[in-house]
């Protein structure tokens, strides 16, 4: 099956031809942990980790790095207000960015480099670029010349002239030309520095991507992705900064995912719109979550609303009530592989389509719903190969259904077996009265019931 993807730097949808067909190279930019992470910092984690699960489907060997950011401006003024080490800052809100990560069933990259682990790194390229020619120094400070790259602004597919104006550029006396940007930068005693050529100071938030790259997966690796956000400036430095240096191209692929808006409006912490997704999981399973990110394909704008996740959560409960079924005693099929040919595995394939994909698993579950008792194994397990391709369908499906996510003043899932408990005693007893009472009263607290041969299953409506 070939795999294609739309390339940023191309502008169109192409074969994926890999560097080394035996290990494929892929970086995604990860957070600035100064804060707990929003939807939106969860859109490309889940939809690279797609990716991630489908290369490695494809290819013998896969080697993800997803950075994280522990030195920066923000980092250090959140460290400054809260009056605590910038170190208790950044290694709390990384464990809880891999926490909420976890909670949306996102495999952990194969690397996780942070920033001040490579300050060395860093320094190394900065040398070599003003080796090059390509940077210099000024007034304790190094930056990138950007006139020194014939091409720079190909990424964006913007000029010179146009990203000055389209851009809020640090005016400097320093600075050779406006657009120059920093890789290098002094630091004042009161704040976090190294030693470097320059003086003590620390890196610009570009250098860190291009080093760490360069470190752990080589001088040119095949794809790259990130948030349509950081095409410009990011993207586009991290470009100038790895070509010019290595005297390659630096990546072979640029994947970028879209926007998400909320409730029709682009998501923006100057709005106030922003959702955290620590306050979503209190309220909805993390499955839920990553379902939603899955409905548009990746390039798409989301609109990411209440509604969208309630038809996400209806969704999963008719998939799981499918693996379900009627009769607990059927398993799935043991051994059991998605072939080549998948309708899933062709829907990934192109360009990650998991609008189809996700077509493809109602297909699935409604043939399993309708399958004859000897067909039902292979379904089921055909059904939890394609959820697993997409990250989906981790839970048992009883406990699925008895998970405690209804909200506040909700019956608890201890409470209402206890309740089930009580309606079998009372019909054993021939209180049928009691026993119907019991049902509506579960019934009025939104819990349906199903008495199969199992025994009594519930569910929440």
């Amino acid at each position: 099956m070939t795999l294609t993807l739309h390339n940023t730097l191309t502008g169109h949808k192409a074969p994926f031809v890999p560097l080394d067909p035996t290990c494929i190279t892929l970086y995604v930019c990860g957070p600035t942990v100064y804060n707990y992470v929003h939807i939106g910092n969860a859109r490309p984690v889940v939809a690279f980790d797609v990716l991630f699960r489908l290369l490695q489907r494809l290819y013998p060997k896969v080697i993800y790095a997803r950075n994280i950011t522990d030195i920066d401006d923000k980092i250090m003024k959140a460290a400054s207000d809260a009056g605590e080490p910038i170190s208790a800052i950044t290694d709390r809100f990384s464990a809880a960015f891999a926490e909420d990560m976890q909670a949306l069933h996102a495999l952990t990259p194969t690397i996780v480099p942070h920033a001040t682990d490579h300050v060395d790194d860093m320094i190394a390229m900065i040398e070599t670029l003003i080796s090059k020619g390509h940077a210099y120094e000024a007034e304790g400070h190094v930056l990138f010349a950007v006139e020194s790259m014939p091409d720079y602004g190909k990424l964006s597919k913007r000029s010179l002239d146009d990203m000055l104006a389209g851009a809020r550029v640090e005016v400097a006396p320093y600075k050779r030309y406006a657009g120059d940007f920093v890789l290098w930068k002094p630091s004042s005693e009161d704040q976090p520095g190294w030693d470097s050529p320059w003086g003590r100071g620390r890196p610009g938030w570009h250098i860190e991507c291009s080093a760490m790259i360069g470190r752990h997966l080589g001088p040119v690796i095949d794809i790259h992705g990130g948030g349509q956000d950081l095409i410009f400036p990011h993207h586009e430095n991290e470009i100038a900064q790895g070509c010019c240096a290595h005297g390659t191209e630096y990546v072979r692929y640029w994947l970028h995912n879209g926007y998400i808006n909320i409730d029709g409006e682009k998501m923006s912490k100057s709005l106030g719109n922003f959702r955290l997704v620590r306050e979503l999981l209190k309220r909805y399973p993390g499955e839920v979550l990553r379902f939603a990110l899955l409905t548009a394909q990746y390039r798409s704008p989301l609109n990411f609303s209440e509604e969208l996740l309630e038809q996400a959560a209806s969704t999963l409960d008719s998939l799981y009530y499918a693996l379900l079924g009627r009769d607990a005693a059927i398993v799935p099929e043991q051994g059991y592989v998605l072939p080549d040919d998948h309708p899933l595995i062709r829907a990934l394939c192109d360009d990650l389509n998991t609008p189809e994909a996700i077509s493809v698993l109602h297909r699935i579950a409604g043939a399993l719903n309708r399958a004859a008792p000897e067909d039902k194994p292979r379904l089921k397990a055909e059904l939890l190969a394609a959820g697993q391709m997409m990250g989906l369908l981790n839970a048992e499906p009883s406990s699925w259904f008895q998970r405690d996510d209804a909200g506040e003043g909700a019956l608890s899932a201890d409470a209402i077996d206890a309740l089930i408990m009580a309606r079998r005693d009372a019909k054993k007893a021939k209180d049928f009265a009691r026993a119907d009472a019991i049902r509506a009263e579960l019934d009025a607290a939104g819990i349906t019931l199903e008495d199969t041969r199992e025994g009594t299953r519930w569910s929440r409506k």
